[in-house]
């Protein structure tokens, strides 16, 4: 059994950022996870193709990022808590979907993370997605810690919920 997908209520475990992120979306009750790989959030969806079976989720790898951002969007039009995982670029081959969804209603939790690469220690360049955000009128939620990134994706399902968007 994953250390990730274990119910043990105060237990505390030493976790990198992604798998962080990972265990943040089992404890918020996420069904679906969908990733179009590249560094550095490919771990994130490694991670959740580890533990998918066992977690009785559903996981996949998409052709690109915007059609792993339409899987997310899908489910979680139909009600069932949805995240999608990509590289900070590849927000950029997701936005014409992006921005439409920004004004499409939800039924469940929908979160979007976008790994960003400051100084490109592993991407072609650094970019910034929050004015891509703000334009769409999207309500970001920015960690510092492996901690926080946990609790952030689950109170970024809150959030989404309770506006009925999505939320990078």
């Amino acid at each position: 059994m994953s250390v990730l997908t274990l119910n043990q209520p105060g237990r505390e475990e030493f976790l990198l950022g992604n798998e962080a992120i990972v265990r943040g979306a089992i404890e918020a009750g996420v069904s679906v996870a969908t990733t179009y790989p590249g560094t550095p959030a490919s771990e994130i969806g490694d991670t959740f193709a580890e533990i998918a079976k066992e977690a009785g989720m559903y996981m996949e790898y998409s052709t690109n990022e915007k059609v792993a951002m339409e899987v997310a969007a899908g489910a979680a039009m139909c009600g069932v808590r949805a995240i999608v995982s990509m590289k900070h670029v590849g927000v950029n081959v997701a936005s014409d979907f992006l921005m439409t969804l920004a004004y499409s209603e939800l039924q469940a939790g929908m979160v979007i993370v976008a790994a960003e690469d400051p100084s490109c220690h592993s991407s072609q360049n650094e970019q910034d997605n929050r004015a891509l955000y703000a334009n769409a009128g999207l309500l970001v939620l920015d960690a510092s810690s492996p901690a926080e990134a946990k609790d952030m994706v689950k109170e970024g399902f809150n959030l989404s919920e309770t506006f009925r968007l999505l939320l990078p």
